[in-house]
Formats: structure tokens, C-alpha cells, sequence
């Protein structure tokens, strides 16, 4: 059965226990069979191996509670790979040329009164796998889980169970499952289902991990959600056949409800996050469907689950409780959303953590040395030497082929062939690398595209200019209009003046200015760059490129005019040089051809003389392919010899030397020009960047005063109402009255009239307040990305041009100071979380006119983005597990 445990009240786990076997003898036939089919000589050298293996399979029927768990997974997986030396060995069943006296005999782990016996090493491999996975289960108890590396551990644990109970099912199940006498724990349906639920418990420690490291709820919930879909996986299979009869009721019990807590913990984690954006509507949806999974689970599971099972859906069941309480409030009273049905909500998202263990290296027997030396037959011993002299030939002919291929390349790069050859006839080529560097400048747009690149610039900058213009404009008529009614009313005006209140937005739209400047000079020195360093990058332009290298013609006086002929006669030399090496290519072909066709075991199996003397005759045949390797190499090497002193007549003729210094000055004219542009092309960038990201930061400040002076207007037109009272005489509460009825009919409602995602907490009636101090009741923002994307595309002449595509986070941050003006009434405290917009002018400028001082910025955070979707609640069934 399984042993539960648990280092919290929330932290129950399963482990499994141990199959149970019957002693066998496998010493004793597995020796006779060695004795009658090879010798005894040949038992006695393996009498090591004999007694391991015996004393391996009695300390498997030998487990207790005493034996250490780390050293009785290390016997399983040595007595595996053990088994798997014997299984290519030793032919074990009924037949009589077999081993035939050994017959397994295994319990089942969860119905111990069943049990299997066959007489074959099958059920013995499926048996000891999956002890080896219950081990790990039991080590996976064993830690503490109430510290982050006592969960880490157990988790890996459980990661190795589950691979151990993978690779069961994957390669030994079915065999074991073929016969009369079988038992459940070890099919596939058993194996698939232990590995679901050791890797439920894997996620579950990553889980718990996850909420003591303080990560995001977003996060939280994927990784719980996760957790929820292998518990769901192993109760589908728990739910059919054929294991839906051979649990206790506590396992169904205890899978399920897991499965519906986590579905739950994954519901009130995605809530908090829905309810920091103010997604209510979604938040009461997906509340209602955690505790609806719960209320459910806590109905259909069968009884017998652990209590601190129960307290943890009972917590979390509070928990999700007072949640939808506050959230239905709320939307009651200020959202006003249309709550979805349950149905037509996405999925929550999942992300699993862990995956099966791969078990084929830990379990592999290919290095392990037992019954090493027992071959079936002389014949395969004598094949096997064969096939090594074989791959002998093979492998030193090979080598051969190769070097003479290198050798022929070192030579001809060292003459600089056949570039000359290609040159002479206009086909002049640039060094690969510095070819791809050219590619990507003129892919890019090249020299010629970089007058509307600082187009952009300009037009950006004016733009910027224009933005700070009108912001400036709007807290400047809105101070000439405060002064105006403050000579007015004299004493009676009693509000803050607009400079106190406008203090930090002028401030920083100061420092925009300053910006500005600092950008535009910035751009001129670009500008004059460009300018200075054309006339370098124009060869860029050329396309092909290749027109741009110098080209190799005929002298242009000859004594003896043989220019033709020397060409010629260097050009057939190359083309037998290639010959040859396509020879060479078809040698090692055929090599190989021979090789796979070539097989000598007939001839072995009715030899009756000596095999060298079989082995000298066969061998015989490879003899001509490698006198021809031969010929091919000796052919090359007088041949190489022979073009050496053709390209020295070749290069003397055509004056090569010449040549190859006009082609390294056209190489590091290209390398200059190159990297000139590629300097110019990243200070243009970075300005690009750099306006983008400045106009969303003035944006977001003009959208700032025109809110500041929208409030400020408010307020004006209630102080003059309330001065000219003063000044008639009337009461406060008539006063109050007109104040309502001119309101009312001038259809202005102030709280109604914020914007929809600034919701007010200010009473109906009675003076508003201050727009700084209106802002303090919302919850601070996130911080914004640093830059905004920009656009290689001049914009329109108005107000906002896309060069910034739009984006879901806030402008970036300009540290320095709040958005909001300092409030000066008394008792009245700035917004927290405020941010100064101001920057040097180009971010990670890294041109020749980079202030580093001023480049220091440091980037905000923005919020996470919105999480992909996975399987829904209720349980779904995997690829494993088929009704």
C-alpha cells in the first residue's frame, strides 16, 4: 500500500511499498547451462560473476525496515543491469535446451494475496523497477519538507520515482503483462498512473518552494495549477479499469482531493492577480469555480482521507470565501461588471516544473562487465575478429583519403588558387566573412539610407519640441487665470497658487527641454559624421560588391606574348588536381560498399581448416582498392609539385604580388567603411530610441497638467460660487443649495466625470479636492518599460506620430521626482510611487559624444504579461489512460 507522511498540515505525501518475491536458485542452473553449452572451465572463470548474482537476488528477498533506502536503490539498479547481462545470455523458459529450473514468483505491492509466477526473466525486470520506483518514494519521505532544501530533495526524489515507474511501463510492462500469471501493479495502466502522482508530488514541492521564495501570485498559480493536472491525470486512471477496483478508497480519496485543493489554490492565486488589475468581474468567476470544485470534492470523495487534507481545503475554503465577498462589494458598489459563467472562462494557465528522470543512463548495463567474456559460439568469436581487421583496413585507408584531401587544400590556399584564376577573369571574391559584413550593411539600407534615417530625427525632435510646447502652454494659461480671479477676489481667493501646485510638472518639463537640447546637438554631430565619412562608406553602395576590388588584367607589354598559354597550362593542371579528388571521394565510397556487403559467417559456420587461413584469403580482396589509394596520393603529390612552378611563372607573368597588396588595401578600405557604419548606424538608433521613448514620457505628463488644470477649473468655478455667497451674505446651507442646483444644472457631476479607471472615493456633494490629492486614493502603478519601440518610418506632421507603437505598459521612467504637484494643505501627504521624468539624451549612447554621467539610468519594472492558457477543471485524462 502507500505510507503517508507529512511535514505540515498541508503537506501529506504518498509513498509506495515494496513488491514482495519468493527465494530462487540462480547460481546452480545458470551454471549448468554454462558447463553443458561452453565448459567448465569457462564456469569456473565466471564463478565471480555467479556468486555476485546469487548473492544480489538474496539480498532482494532479504528487505526489511533496517536496510538503508540509499543503499537499496543502489542494489536494485546494480541487480538490474545485472539481469540485463543475463537476459542476452542465458535463454531462461520451460524449453528444455533452456534454462528451464527457474521460475520467478512476485506479490502484488497493493493486493499482497495475489501474486505472479512465470518462467522467464520478464516479470523479474518489471518487479525490480518498480521497487526501484517505490524506493525513491520512500527516500522522497525522508526529507525535511519544511525547509526549501528538504523540499528540493523531495523533489528530485519523486522526479527519479516517476522515471523509474516511466521506464517500466515503457519497456518492460507489456512482457511482463503476457501470460497466465500476472498481477496489476506492474501493467501499464499501474505504471502510468504511480508515475502521474510521483511527479503530482514532484510539483507540489516546487509549489511550496515557490510560495516561501514570495513569488508573484501569477506564478504561483500556473505551477499550483500544474500540480492540480497530474492528480487529476492519476485519479482519471485510478477510475478505470483495471484499476478502478484494486485501490483502497483511501487512495481515490486522497488523489482526489488533492486534485480539487490545488485546482482551488490555482483559482484563489490567479484571483489575487486578477484583482491588482482590477478585473473583478473574472476575479468573482473564478473565486465561485474554486470553491464550487471543493464544496464538490468534499461530496464525492470517499471517506478516509487524511486531516490535514481536509484543514487545508478548509482554510483555503475560508480564505476563497472572504475574497469573493470583498470582490462582489466592490463591483457592487463601483465596477459594475457582468459576472461570467464559469463555462465560457479560458483556462487556467500551467506550467510544469518537473518531468520524468531519464532512467536509460542510470540503468544502462552496456559498460557493465558481468558474463563479459560468454559468447554463444567460436563462429561469432571469429566473425567478431574478422569485422576488427576489417574496420582496421577501412579506418587507415580512410585517414589516408583524408589527408591527402587537406593537403591539396593547405597547398592551393598557400598559391592563392584558384582566386587568381577567377580574378584574371573578372570574378574577383571577397574573404567569406567580410562578404556577410557587406551583405547586412546593404541588407540594412547602406550609406545611401541613412539621409532618412536622420530624417526620422528630425522629425521626431520636432514632434518632441511640439509636445512640450503645448504641455507648457497649458499650465501657463491656467496661472494667468488663477492670478486673474487672485487680483480679483483679493484675500478671499484662498487656494494654493498654480506655481507652488505646478512646482515638479515644470520641473520636469524643464529638464525635457533640456533633453531636447541636449539630443539636438547630439543629432549634429551625427548629421556632420554622416557628412565626413560618406565619401569612406559609399563603396558600400556598390552592388556587387565585388565590382569595387581591383581587377588582375594582362601586362601591358610582352617580350614573348605566352600570357594565354601560361594560363592554360595552370588551369589543367587544377582541373586533374580536382580529378583526383574526386577519385579519392569514390575510393572511400567503394571502401565502404565493400564492408557492408562482405560477410564471411557461411563460410565460417562450414570452414573446417584454420581460420587465418580463411582470413588471409578474404582479406585479400581489399588489396587492389588500396593499391589504387596508393597511386591516387603519389599522382597528387608530383602533380602539386608541378603547379608550384606554374604559379610562380603565373604569378611573375601577371605581377601577382601587386595585385594581392591593391586587394588588402580594398579589404581594409571595406573593414573601415564597414565599421564607420555601423558606429553611425547605432548612434542613429539609439536617438531613434531615445525621442520615442521621450515623447510617451511628455505625453504622459501633458496628459498629467491637463487633468491638473481640469481640476483646477473645478475648483475654480466652486470658489467663485462660494466667495460671491460670502460676499451676498447668504448661510452656508443655502449657499450649499445653489452649489447643488447649479451644479445639477449644468450637468456636472465630478466624480463621475474621472476618468472610468480612476474610480473616486469622495463623498457626491460638497467641494472637491485637488487633483493631486484626488490621485492619492488610486493604487500605485507599476512602474513602465524603459523604451518604447521605435519606428524606421518619418512621421506625419501631428500630434502624436506612430513612431512609438503603442504599448500595453506606462512611459518610461524618468527618475527625479512625483508627477504630481507637492499638495499644500495642511494634513495632505505627496502620492507614494511617484516618478521624475528626465534622462540624458541618448540611452547607451556610444558614440564619440557619450556623457557617461548622464546616461545612468536605471529601468523600472512593468507589469507581467497576461498568462497563456492550459487544460480546465474538472479532471481531464491524458494520452495514458483511455475509458
Amino acid at each position: 500500500m502507500a505510507a503517508p507522511a507529512s511535514s505540515s498540515a498541508t503537506n501529506i505525501m504518498l509513498a509506495i511499498y515494496e513488491k514482495k518475491t519468493v527465494a530462487v536458485d540462480l547460481y546452480r542452473p545458470l551454471r549448468n547451462y554454462i558447463v553443458f553449452n561452453y565448459s567448465e572451465r569457462e564456469a569456473q572463470n565466471l564463478e565471480d560473476d555467479l556468486e555476485t548474482l546469487k548473492e544480489m537476488r538474496n539480498n532482494i528477498e532479504r528487505s526489511s525496515a533496517a536496510d538503508s533506502l540509499p543503499a537499496r536503490r543502489d542494489l536494485l539498479q546494480n541487480y538490474f543491469k545485472a539481469l540485463t547481462a543475463v537476459e542476452s545470455r542465458f535463454p531462461i523458459s520451460s524449453d528444455k535446451d533452456h534454462v528451464n529450473s527457474v521460475t520467478f514468483t512476485w506479490h502484488d505491492a497493493f493486493k499482497n494475496k495475489n501474486k505472479a509466477s512465470q518462467q522467464n526473466i520478464h516479470l523479474e525486470k518489471a518487479a525490480i523497477l518498480f521497487n526501484l520506483g517505490a524506493v525513491h518514494s520512500q527516500i522522497g519521505l525522508t526529507f525535511d519538507r519544511s525547509t526549501v532544501e528538504g523540499r528540493r530533495q523531495a523533489s528530485h526524489s519523486f522526479i527519479a520515482a516517476a522515471g523509474a515507474f516511466a521506464f517500466l511501463r515503457d519497456n518492460a510492462a507489456t512482457k511482463a503483462s503476457i501470460g497466465s500469471s500476472t498481477t496489476v501493479d506492474v501493467s501499464v495502466e499501474c505504471a502510468g498512473m504511480l508515475e502521474r502522482l510521483m511527479l503530482a508530488q514532484a510539483q507540489e514541492c516546487v509549489f511550496e518552494n515557490t510560495i516561501a521564495k514570495g513569488s508573484t501570485p501569477g506564478v504561483c498559480s500556473k505551477i499550483s495549477r500544474q500540480v492540480g493536472l497530474f492528480y487529476e491525470e492519476a485519479l482519471a486512471a485510478l477510475n478505470v479499469a483495471p484499476l478502478t477496483q484494486h485501490f483502497d478508497k483511501t487512495w481515490l480519496s486522497h488523489v482526489q482531493l488533492k486534485a480539487a485543493l490545488f485546482y482551488a489554490e490555482a483559482c484563489y492565486r490567479y484571483s489575487l492577480e486578477l484583482h491588482e488589475k482590477e478585473e473583478i468581474a473574472e476575479e468573482i468567476a473564478r473565486i465561485k469555480s474554486g470553491i464550487g470544485a471543493l464544496t464538490d470534492a468534499k461530496k464525492s470523495s470517499p471517506k478516509g482521507a487524511a486531516q490535514q487534507i481536509l484543514d487545508a481545503i478548509n482554510k483555503l475554503e475560508t480564505n476563497l470565501n472572504r475574497n469573493l465577498e470583498r470582490a462582489m462589494k466592490e463591483n457592487d458598489r463601483v465596477y459594475l461588471m457582468r459576472v461570467p459563467q464559469a463555462s465560457s472562462l479560458q483556462p487556467l494557465p500551467a506550467f510544469a516544473m518537473v518531468k520524468p528522470l531519464n532512467m536509460n543512463e542510470v540503468l544502462d548495463a552496456s559498460k557493465d562487465k558481468m558474463f563479459a567474456s560468454l559468447v554463444p559460439d567460436s563462429s561469432a568469436k571469429a566473425l567478431s575478429r574478422y569485422t576488427e581487421m576489417v574496420d582496421d583496413i577501412i579506418r587507415t585507408q580512410a585517414e589516408k583519403l583524408q589527408q591527402g584531401s587537406e593537403l591539396a587544400r593547405v597547398s592551393l590556399k598557400e598559391m592563392n588558387l584558384p582566386d587568381s584564376i577567377l580574378a584574371l577573369e573578372g570574378h574577383s571574391v571577397l574573404p567569406t566573412a567580410l562578404w556577410e559584413d557587406v551583405e547586412a550593411v546593404q541588407i540594412s539600407g547602406g550609406p545611401a539610407g541613412l539621409e532618412g534615417e536622420l530624417q526620422q530625427l528630425r522629425d521626431l525632435k520636432r514632434v518632441n519640441h511640439e509636445l512640450l510646447v503645448q504641455t507648457e502652454e497649458l499650465l501657463q494659461k491656467e496661472a494667468v487665470e488663477d492670478g486673474q480671479f487672485r487680483t480679483q477676489f483679493g484675500t478671499r481667493w484662498t487656494r494654493p497658487q498654480s506655481a507652488t501646485l505646478t512646482k515638479n510638472l515644470q520641473d520636469r518639463l524643464n529638464r525635457f527641454a533640456g533633453n531636447l537640447k541636449q539630443a539636438a546637438e547630439s543629432d549634429v554631430k551625427i548629421e556632420r559624421s554622416v557628412r565626413e565619412n560618406m565619401a569612406l562608406m559609399s563603396i558600400l553602395d556598390r552592388r556587387p560588391i565585388e565590382s569595387a576590388l581591383p581587377t588582375l588584367a594582362k601586362p601591358i607589354m610582352s617580350l614573348d606574348a605566352n600570357e594565354d598559354a601560361v594560363v592554360g597550362t595552370l588551369k589543367q593542371s587544377l582541373r586533374q588536381l580536382e580529378t583526383l579528388g574526386a577519385q579519392r571521394a569514390g575510393l572511400e565510397d567503394m571502401l565502404k560498399d565493400m564492408k557492408r556487403k562482405d560477410d564471411i559467417l557461411p563460410k565460417l559456420m562450414t570452414s573446417t581448416g584454420s581460420y587465418e587461413d580463411l582470413f588471409r584469403k578474404e582479406i585479400a580482396k581489399y588489396n587492389q582498392i588500396c593499391e589504387e589509394i596508393s597511386q591516387n596520393l603519389q599522382a597528387q603529390e608530383q602533380l602539386l609539385i608541378h603547379i608550384q612552378g606554374q604559379n610562380r611563372q603565373f604569378a611573375g607573368t601577371f605581377n601577382i604580388e601587386d595585385y594581392k597588396a591593391a586587394c588588402e588595401k580594398c579589404y581594409k578600405h571595406i573593414e573601415a567603411a564597414v565599421a564607420k557604419y555601423r558606429e553611425i548606424k547605432e548612434n542613429i538608433n539609439e536617438g531613434l530610441k531615445f525621442y520615442v521613448t521621450l515623447q510617451d514620457a511628455i505625453t504622459s505628463v501633458k496628459q498629467q497638467c491637463s487633468d491638473f488644470v481640469m481640476t483646477r477649473s473645478i475648483q475654480c468655478r466652486e470658489m467663485i460660487e462660494d466667495v460671491q455667497r460670502q460676499m451676498s451674505g447668504l448661510s452656508f446651507q443655502d449657499g450649499k443649495n445653489s452649489v447643488n442646483n447649479n451644479s445639477n444644472n449644468n450637468n456636472y457631476n465630478y466624480p463621475s466625470a474621472a476618468p472610468p479607471q480612476r474610480p473616486s472615493s469622495q463623498p457626491e456633494s460638497g467641494p472637491q479636492p485637488p487633483y493631486y490629492h484626488h490621485h492619492q486614493q488610486q493604487p500605485p502603478q507599476a512602474p513602465p518599460a524603459v523604451y518604447a519601440q521605435a519606428q524606421h518610418h518619418p512621421p506625419p506632421p501631428q500630434q502624436q506620430p506612430p513612431y512609438g507603437v503603442p504599448q500595453q505598459q506606462p512611459p518610461p521612467p524618468y527618475h527625479g521626482g512625483s508627477p504630481y504637484p507637492p499638495p499644500q494643505q495642511g494634513g495632505q501627504q505627496p502620492p507614494a510611487g511617484g516618478y521624475e521624468y528626465g534622462q540624458p539624451a541618448y540611452p547607451g549612447w556610444r558614440g564619440p559624444y557619450y556623457n557617461a554621467q548622464q546616461a545612468q539610468q536605471q529601468p523600472g519594472s512593468f507589469p507581467r504579461p497576461p498568462y497563456t492558457v492550459s487544460n480546465p477543471y474538472p479532471p481531464n485524462q491524458s494520452g495514458y489512460y483511455k475509458q
